[in-house]
């Protein structure tokens, strides 16, 4: 009994470190396993609704800032900018979403005209301030507003998620890495 038992656990051991080598290596965080990435219905720069459903088949590299940001949301989405290139005919079957953490200035049209600046494909997310809670809640994104002078700024998390082409949560990249990790995640979640 007691060698059925070991024999079962060592080949419930392997079956799992099988599964974990078909899995190629990211060089952002993981989520193991991986989970569904929390849906979404906000109003997209594009038009219309933003839904990640939209984008299956697609990797969708997702991140939350703000069209006001001074440095940290415009390096982010200049990184993006420059990996979507560098994944050269792939780019086509990457999305990066941008969802807004300051509804108050950040409209559909304004962050359609600031995404611009970066890729005409980013597509940016905003809604009512409960909306846009709960996107940040189900992702576990801080978003706190601070007084600046006469106006605010608004201190927030700078990951980006990696949204693999089933709409699997895959990873977390950290805010100052290069584009070539993320060219070389995206890589990798399409080889899949």
């Amino acid at each position: 009994m007691k060698h059925r038992v070991a024999g079962s656990v060592v080949a419930l051991l392997f079956a799992m470190i099988a599964v974990a080598a078909d899995r190629p290596t990211l060089k952002a965080g993981v989520f193991e396993p991986p989970r569904a990435a929390p849906e979404l219905s906000l109003d997209a720069s594009s038009g219309g609704k933003l839904s990640l459903a939209n984008y299956r088949g697609k990797v969708i590299l997702m991140g939350f800032g703000f069209t006001s940001c001074p440095e940290v949301c415009p390096t982010t989405l200049a990184t993006l900018a420059q990996a979507r290139k560098r994944l050269g005919a792939q780019g086509e079957q990457l999305q990066v979403v941008y969802v807004t953490v300051d509804p108050e200035r950040d409209t559909a049209d304004r962050m359609k005209a600031y995404l611009g600046g970066f890729d005409p494909t980013f597509v940016g997310g905003t809604g009512t301030p409960a909306q846009l809670a709960a996107v940040r809640k189900n992702y576990g994104v801080m978003a706190e507003r601070k007084p600046l002078g006469n106006s605010y700024t608004v201190a927030h998390s700078s990951s980006v998620y990696l949204i693999d082409q089933e709409g699997l949560l895959r990873g977390m990249m950290p805010y100052g890495r290069l584009p070539d990790d993320f060219a070389h995640d995206v890589r990798a979640l399409l080889s899949e």
